[in-house]
Formats: C-alpha cells, sequence, structure tokens
C-alpha cells in the first residue's frame, strides 16, 4: 500500500518495440518481392540442365527497385526460361531435397558457357536474384554494410523460404564482385569471392589452388574424397601478317577499273581495307581430371594445349574495320549537312567577263520583246545565251581550278548518257533522235535475260521509293557517289551537277531524248528527282509531237493555199515567226485527224465535223439520227509530286465557302472544258447528255418504258446529281465552244513546264542533290550487299538484309526524311558488310588446301559457317582434325614473327601443313615455339564432403579460379549443414 501510494511510482515511460525500423521495413519488402515473384518455397526436383543448355537456352529477366532508408537499389530476378517451364508442373519428390542451385554446383554438362551472365560462368546456376546499387548510388565498399545486407538476405530467405540464391553486389561495379546466400532445409550455400589485380606467385598453378580449396572446405576426413578438376586455357591469336587476305586495298590514284574496290562508274566498291577479325581466341579445355593424374605447379606443367582433349573457337571483330562502302555511303551522306550553293563552290569566274555574259544575255531577252526581230530567233534564245556562256567557262576556267578534268568528266558523261557515243552525223542524230525513251543500258538487257530478277528489282525500286536500277537517276546517284568519294568530295559533286544540268537543256533545245529514262508521265512512286527528269523527258516528247504536226499542217497548206501576199495582213504579228508563238501564252494544241476539215470557215460557224477518232459503240446523237463520235482531245497535264501537292495546298486555302467551292470547280474542270469542246466539234448538234453517255456513262439514266398502245421504248436522262442547281458540267458546257483539240489552248505547256523543272534542277544545292539521290544510293547498297551475300550464303546476314529493307522503306517514303534515323541506317548497312567480309577472310584462312580430302572441305566450310552464327565453335578432333590444323599453323606463324624484327619476319617463308605436323613439341621446354602462354587461364573446383564437421552431411563444394594478367578471382560456393553441426 504504501509502494502505491507514492507518487513517483505513478510515473512510467511505454516503449513501443512494434514500431518498425527502416532495416526492418527492407526486409519486409524484400520478403514481398520474392513473394511477387512467386520464388518462395522449395525449388527443388528439377531435372539436370541439359548440355549446353546455358548457351542454347533462353534466359529471362525481371526487375524493379527496392529503397533501404533513402538508399536505392535495383532488384533483378534472372531464369532460364525451359528450366522454369518445366518445374511449373512438377511435384516435390522429398521434402528435405538440396535446393536446385545446390545441386546444380556439381554438374558438369555446363561448364564455361560462352555466353552468359558471370554468375552463371561462375557458379553455374540457372535461376538467381542479384541485389545492387541504383543509378547514381555509391558502391557498397563497407564491410559492415555490406554484413547488414547479408544479413537481411539471410532473414527473408528463412521467412519466406525461398530456395532461389540472392546476391548483393559489392564494391565497385567494374569489379564485379558479389556475396550471396542460397538456404534449403537443413542447409546453407554461402558465395564468395576474392578478386585482386595480381596473381599470387603461390596460387599461379593448379598445386597452390588446390591447396586453397582443401582449406577452405576444412574437411578432416582421411583420405580426402576425390576433386573434380576442368581447366580451360584461352590463346589469343591477333598477328594475320603471314596470311594472305583475300582483297587488296583499291588504288585510289587509278582512273577506271582496276583493283576490286576501285573507282569504275557505275559499281560500287565492296569489302574491307584491312583485317576485319580482330583476334582468334582459342579454348583448350581437360574437362575432367583428378587430382593426380596431371602436374601443374611452379616449376613444370604437362597441360600442352595440342594434347588437350577439347578444343573450341570464338573470334572477336576488329573494331570499326575501314570498309569500302560503308565509307562511300558515310562520305556522301554528310553532303546533306552542307550548306554552299554550286555557284559559291564553284566560283563567280572573271567580274569582268561575268558582266559581260550577262549583258549578252539581257540584250538577248530585251530583242526578244522587240516588235520587229533583225536577226534569226534560233540566234536570239536562252538557250544559244546559255551555251555560250558555257563554252566561256570552260574557256577562261583553268586547268587547275576544275575539280573534275576532261577525261573524268567525259567517261561520266558517256556513262550516264550513252547515246551521245553515237557519230554525230545528221543521219545518226535523226536516228537518235527519232528513238523511243526507255531504260536501256547493260543491265536491262542482263535482266531481260533473267525474267525473275526484272520483278524483285523493280518493287524493290518502288518500295525505298527510288528509281529502277537501269534509270538514268540511279547512275547519277552512283556517279555522284563515286565522285564524292574519288575526285574531289563537294566540289567535284557541284562540278557534275553543272554540267548534267547543262546537258539537260541542250537536248531540251534539241529535241533529244533524255536517254534511260521510262517514257509515260512522271511516276509518283519514285523519288522526286526522277520525276522532274520523267516530266522534262514528257516536255519533249510534246514538244516534238507539235513541231511535227505543225510540219505536216505548214505542207498541207503549201499544196493547197496560194502563197500569201507579202502586204496582206496575218495572224501572227510582223516581226514574230512561228517559233516565237511557240512560247507565247496563246499557243494551241495541234494535233492530226483522220476526219474533219483542217481549216475554219471565216465566219466561225461550223457546220461540219472537225476532230473525229471513231463512232462510239453505234450509239447516235439524241437529237439526230447522227452517230456518236469520240472525239480527238488533248491528254491531260503530267505533274509531278510536289506540284500535286502544290496544287493540293491552293486548293484547300480556297475554303469552304461559295465562292471558294465555285473557284475550285473551275479550276479542277479545265480538262473538262477541253473534252466538251472537242467533243462539240465532233460532234455537230449535240447536247449535254450525248457527252455524258460517253464521258460518263453511270450519270445518263436509261428506263425502259411501255406506252398507251403497248410499245417497249427506252427513256434516258441525266442522274440526280448532274440537276443539282449550279452543277458545273452544265454550266461548261454552256459555256463551251466548239472547237476542235488542235485549235485549243494547251492544256499541258510543255516550254513553260521544260523551264520550271531545269530552273528547279539549275537552283538545287549540292546538299539539296544528294538529298534527292540518297534513296538511290541506299537502293544499290541494298542490292549491292545482297549480291555480296548470296555468294557467301549467311543466312544470319540475309535475314537482316531483309529487315533493313523494310526499315528503309518507311524511312524513306516521307518528302521530309528523318536525317538521324537515316545516319543509323546506314551504320546497320556498314555493320552488313563488315558480317560479310568477315565471312570472306575466314573462308580464306580456314580454306583447304589443294589435294585435300573433300571430308576436310565440307568440315571446314561447316565450321567456318558455325564460327560466323554461334559464340563459341568447337573444333573437331581438337588439334589433329583439319581445323585444327590450320589454328595450329596460325600460332606458330604468329609465334615465328614474334620471335624477329619486322624485316626479318617478312622474309620468313609460311610453314605448311606437313612442317607444322612434324615440328609437333614433344617435351615441355618446347611449348612456347607453337603457342605463346595463355591470356587466361581458368580452373574449376568441385567435390562433395561434410561440412562444417565430420558428422554432418556430405554437401557439394566449388571454386571457380580466373587467372589473367591483370585479374585473379577467386570465386566460392560452399554448402554446410546446419542442423548437424
Amino acid at each position: 500500500m504504501a509502494a502505491d501510494s507514492d507518487p513517483e511510482s505513478e510515473v512510467f515511460e511505454i516503449t513501443d518495440f512494434t514500431t518498425a525500423s527502416e532495416w526492418e521495413r527492407f526486409v519486409s519488402r524484400l520478403e514481398e518481392v520474392l513473394n511477387d515473384w512467386k520464388l518462395i518455397g522449395s525449388r527443388a526436383g528439377s531435372s539436370t540442365p541439359q548440355k549446353g543448355e546455358f548457351t542454347s537456352g533462353s534466359w529471362g529477366e525481371t526487375s524493379q527497385d527496392i529503397q533501404f532508408a533513402d538508399f536505392k537499389f535495383y532488384i533483378s530476378h534472372h531464369f532460364l526460361k525451359q528450366e522454369c517451364e518445366q518445374d511449373d508442373g512438377k511435384e516435390q519428390l522429398e521434402d528435405d531435397a538440396f535446393p536446385v542451385a545446390m545441386q546444380d554446383l556439381l554438374c558438369m554438362n555446363n561448364d564455361f558457357p560462352p555466353r552468359a551472365h558471370c554468375l552463371v560462368r561462375w557458379f553455374g546456376i540457372r535461376e538467381f536474384v542479384v541485389i545492387s546499387p541504383g543509378t547514381n548510388c555509391e558502391a557498397i565498399t563497407s564491410e559492415s554494410k555490406c554484413n547488414l545486407l547479408l544479413s537481411s538476405i539471410s532473414i527473408s530467405l528463412a521467412n519466406s523460404g525461398s530456395q532461389v540464391p540472392v546476391f548483393v553486389q559489392i564494391q565497385q561495379k567494374w569489379r564485379r564482385v558479389y556475396a550471396g546466400e542460397c538456404q534449403g532445409p537443413g542447409v546453407r550455400t554461402d558465395y564468395e569471392m576474392v578478386h585482386l589485380r595480381k596473381v599470387p606467385s603461390q596460387y599461379n598453378h593448379l598445386s597452390g589452388l588446390l591447396d586453397v580449396f582443401k582449406s577452405k572446405i576444412g574437411c578432416t576426413l582421411s583420405p580426402l574424397p576425390p576433386i573434380n578438376i576442368s581447366i580451360r586455357f584461352t590463346y589469343i591469336l591477333q598477328d594475320w601478317q603471314q596470311h594472305s587476305w583475300p582483297q587488296q586495298p583499291p588504288d585510289f590514284d587509278t582512273l577506271l577499273g582496276g583493283e576490286v574496290g576501285g573507282v569504275e562508274f557505275g559499281k560500287l566498291p565492296f569489302g574491307a581495307c584491312e583485317e576485319p577479325i580482330g583476334e582468334l581466341h582459342l579454348a583448350a579445355t581437360w574437362p575432367h581430371l583428378t587430382e593426380g593424374i596431371v602436374v601443374d605447379n611452379d616449376v613444370y606443367s604437362d597441360l600442352d594445349p595440342l594434347q588437350a582433349p577439347h578444343w573450341s573457337v570464338r573470334i572477336r571483330s576488329a573494331e570499326n574495320p575501314q570498309c569500302l562502302l560503308g565509307d562511300l555511303l558515310t562520305e556522301f551522306f554528310k553532303l546533306c549537312c552542307r550548306k554552299e550553293s554550286t555557284e559559291e563552290v564553284l566560283g563567280r569566274g572573271l567580274a569582268d567577263e561575268e558582266g559581260k555574259e550577262n549583258s549578252d544575255i539581257s540584250s538577248a531577252l530585251s530583242k526578244l520583246t522587240e516588235p520587229t526581230a533583225t536577226v534569226p530567233i534560233s540566234k536570239l534564245s536562252v538557250s544559244s545565251m546559255v551555251h555560250s556562256a558555257r563554252k566561256h567557262i570552260r574557256r577562261h576556267r583553268r586547268v587547275d581550278e576544275s575539280p573534275l578534268n576532261a577525261d573524268v568528266l567525259n567517261s561520266i558523261l558517256l556513262y550516264l548518257f550513252p547515246d551521245a557515243a553515237v557519230e554525230k552525223s545528221p543521219e545518226n542524230r535523226k536516228n537518235k533522235t527519232n528513238a523511243p525513251s526507255g531504260c536501256g543500258g547493260d543491265e536491262q538487257n542482263k535482266n531481260a535475260d533473267c525474267p525473275s530478277l526484272r520483278p524483285r528489282v523493280q518493287n524493290l525500286s518502288l518500295q525505298l521509293k527510288s528509281a529502277p536500277s537501269s534509270s538514268l537517276t540511279y547512275r547519277l546517284a552512283l556517279c555522284a557517289c563515286l565522285v564524292n568519294y574519288n575526285h574531289g568530295g563537294l566540289r567535284a559533286v557541284a562540278h557534275l551537277w553543272q554540267e548534267f544540268v547543262l546537258e539537260l537543256r541542250y537536248r531540251w533545245e534539241n529535241n533529244h531524248f533524255i536517254y534511260g529514262l521510262p517514257a509515260g508521265p512522271p511516276d509518283l512512286r519514285c523519288c522526286l528527282l526522277h520525276q522532274k527528269l520523267q516530266m522534262l523527258n514528257c516536255c519533249i516528247e510534246r514538244k516534238r509531237a507539235r513541231e511535227e504536226t505543225r510540219k505536216v499542217l505548214e505542207g498541207s497548206r503549201e499544196r493547197r493555199l496560194p502563197p500569201p501576199e507579202p502586204t496582206a495582213a496575218r495572224e501572227v504579228s510582223p516581226g514574230k515567226s512561228w517559233d516565237s508563238w511557240s512560247d507565247s501564252e496563246e499557243e494551241f494544241f495541234e494535233c492530226l485527224s483522220d476526219q474533219g476539215d483542217m481549216e475554219a470557215e471565216k465566219d466561225g460557224s461550223k457546220s461540219r465535223a472537225e476532230g473525229r477518232l471513231h463512232p462510239f459503240n453505234n450509239t447516235t446523237l439524241l437529237r439526230c439520227a447522227e452517230p456518236l463520235y469520240v472525239p480527238v482531245t488533248q491528254e491531260p497535264a503530267p505533274m509531278t509530286e510536289d506540284l500535286l501537292e502544290e496544287q493540293s495546298e491552293v486548293l484547300a486555302k480556297l475554303g469552304t465557302s461559295a465562292e471558294g467551292s465555285h473557284l475550285r470547280a473551275r479550276m479542277q474542270s479545265a480538262c473538262l472544258l477541253s473534252d466538251m469542246e472537242s467533243f462539240k466539234a465532233a460532234n455537230p448538234g449535240c447536247v449535254l447528255e450525248d457527252f455524258v453517255r460517253w464521258y460518263s456513262p453511270r450519270d445518263y439514266v436509261e428506263e425502259e418504258l411501255v406506252d398507251e398502245t403497248g410499245n417497249r421504248a427506252v427513256k434516258g436522262e441525266l442522274s440526280p446529281r448532274m440537276k443539282i442547281p449550279g452543277n458545273m458540267w452544265v454550266e461548261a458546257w454552256e459555256t463551251a465552244r466548239v472547237t476542235p483539240a488542235r485549235r485549243q489552248r494547251r492544256l499541258f505547256d510543255d516550254t513553260k513546264e521544260a523551264e520550271k523543272v531545269l530552273h528547279y534542277l539549275a537552283v538545287q544545292k549540292p546538299a539539296d542533290l544528294t538529298r534527292h539521290l540518297l534513296p538511290c544510293i541506299l537502293h544499290a547498297a541494298i542490292l549491292k550487299l545482297k549480291e555480296e551475300e548470296s555468294i557467301e550464303d549467311l543466312p544470319s546476314v540475309r535475314k537482316t538484309i531483309q529487315q533493313a529493307t523494310g526499315q528503309a522503306s518507311k524511312l524513306l517514303h516521307p518528302l521530309n526524311h528523318d536525317y538521324k534515323k537515316l545516319e543509323d541506317f546506314i551504320n546497320q548497312l556498314m555493320l552488313m558488310e563488315t558480317a560479310i567480309t568477315r565471312a570472306r577472310s575466314l573462308k580464306a584462312k580456314f580454306a583447304s588446301c589443294e589435294g585435300g580430302k573433300e571430308e576436310d572441305a565440307e568440315e571446314l566450310e561447316k565450321f567456318v559457317s558455325s564460327l560466323l552464327e554461334e559464340p563459341e565453335v568447337v573444333v573437331m578432333g581438337g588439334g589433329q582434325g583439319p581445323a585444327g590444323s590450320i589454328i595450329h599453323r596460325l600460332f606458330v606463324n604468329a609465334q615465328r614473327l614474334a620471335d624477329f624484327t619486322s624485316d626479318e619476319a617478312a622474309l620468313l617463308p609460311p610453314l605448311d601443313d606437313d612442317l607444322c605436323r612434324d615440328q609437333k613439341p614433344t617435351g615441355g621446354s618446347h611449348k612456347v615455339a607453337d603457342f605463346p602462354s595463355p591470356a587466361g587461364r581458368e580452373i574449376l573446383l568441385r567435390t562433395c564432403v561434410p561440412r562444417p564437421a565430420p558428422y554432418s552431411k556430405a554437401l557439394p563444394q566449388r571454386l571457380f579460379c580466373v587467372l589473367m594478367k591483370e585479374e585473379f578471382r577467386l570465386a566460392g560456393a560452399f554448402s554446410s549443414d546446419t542442423s548437424f553441426f
């Protein structure tokens, strides 16, 4: 009672031990992650992994972030997918079975996997969890922090019952140091690691490492259970000087032809200028040894690579080897970023001479507009002034100022325009100008011999929005690319473009078709430059047809009409010839008709039909019994892609108002109005219904009726849309005059359009030209890759080319290209070229000798193919097989070179196969002669002993040792019995 009355006894403190600390929250969070990933419970009962499954199988990974207070961690789960799928439906056979990771410690089916996570290689596990510091977080270098994390892992594994090993990454990331733990029923495996810069001398051999392993497991049994040993030595070959390289670097000083990868126009160079194989790694493996079978200590070692029962090889490519096609594309692509115009690149020349030329052109233009011409119009045309300026430029440009010399330029122009090689006699010139326009050329003839090739080539050009591989545009792209790479860069490209445009103008002025372009209107599926050239060809075709028609008309007039009086009034104003009217806005379209009169009556009435082609399906006019004739009409004006887009923008800007819609309809009805006028001229007395029956049959609805007397009659009328008030067809019909096509104003003004095209081409900068030709050059590069791949037969490269083609199609179709993605695409093409040259190099090195067995040749071919596709390839027969003999010879040659100076080594003859076999080392003192010191040694020690006490369970123990020049690593997995210790 006294105690109860004590006032001090009423004051007490309550400590809440249920409040979770940051460490407890981290442990709880770790358990939640293991539960979410379904890694809790027993994982026993899995089947043993198949041989090589760690490399051939598919690995999966899931990850997320967790926190310890304010420190972020990155936790990831790595697992072999096939094994996980097999485990799902299996029943657990034994409750106290060892965890899967512990069983895998003794499995020998996947020692030294060539491609796997480092923990898989060091500990042989197929499923594990890694906890590493998050991005921008400091490394865990403190021993106390490391122990805290390992304690957290141990508690989480115990609480969740997970049997998956969990690792934490400690020290700096580049060191790849991990510590971890795996728990099972009554057992635990601790994963420990040692990492040093230098190899301690006492552990630089198998004997010392065995001592480390025995001391670590601390087994007191006598005799000690046998230790299984696996050894792998890796030898690196870097020197290929004694081996012939199948492609010589090109001679860039030659003009045409020459060595492989030369500068012949029309052919892209291909191949590497240096050895694309950087290193060859030979792994000599002794897979199953026991202590006492092999001796390896600080005094003597009988680990001879030639006697190793297992050889495997991998190759490492040289970093960014110089390849001809890749360099060509890269240098050409760089021009896209240049800002200079052609004039700025080539220079203006002498100022006074330039002013004189400008005055000549100005006077010519002024004389063209004078009422009376005192000299022939042909002498005052813009074309003649351009040609005189061209001669002036060539005359005053010094030889050293011309980026392209005359021989190179003539060779290029003859390649682009092979029809120019025809002797320029009047007969040959006439035959040349009358020749139909087409894609001719050697490649076209070649494709004609192989019909199956033509659709694929054409389809690829359309897929890439390029141009046909036999077209002028395609050849121009090849020339521009080669000129840029071999003959002067930007200035040479500008010079070539200037000459190309002048040649086009010459052909336009002289009515010569542009060689290498398909006939017809511009193909909107091709690149814009190809469309422009096709448009110019269309203009030449229309111009020639018009002039031929004019000659026929003038000849007809001379035969039928008396010669006009000199003083008589004429339709053409004095001082203007017919040539001058050809450029005026009032020019008429002229064509020949088999029927109709050639001359209009003076009063303008049209009593006779004009411009007929043929009757239309035995149809008669509605208001008279005359047959309905199909009229001669003008062809619609061809348009290029940019003109169509420009027209669409203009029409869209007219808006949706009634006035805008009316104006839009009138702009779009120019061709309709022309056809109506031609129809009226060919069918006097016709009505709108007659025109609709021919032009748009669906808008004329016919209905069969029965009158009062029972007779059947067909009645027709215009469709409802034709009867809408304000219909443009009705309005156009009322305003249409009776005018045949030969007297109408031209729908397509070829003179105006040709000058627009020539001006468009003339103002293009070299960078603009590069952008136009980029689809064609990428098209050519893909074709070159396909051609070279077909020779080497590389399935992986073939698949990559197909994928790249689809990617290029998406990149090249928009008018505005994404040049960053195009640059990445060019890098992909360079990787494909490197892969092909790598295959070529390997085939040359592992080619069978003359007189060899056919079986050996097939085995070598299969070996090279596997070496290109797989990360590591087994050498059949080891050092005694055909591939092993070649590898041995390569190492011997490299060792001989290493013992001499460069001058002395150049005089050494390469060793042949027989000599190599005769000089096999027989003792330890001669081993260095054939192979260098191993670049890396890996030793794997395994056993099964009771730990920590002699009466504990016998558990698997494993130690993986890595010995390199500047690295020493021990990765040990040591199991303990937690029930009987």
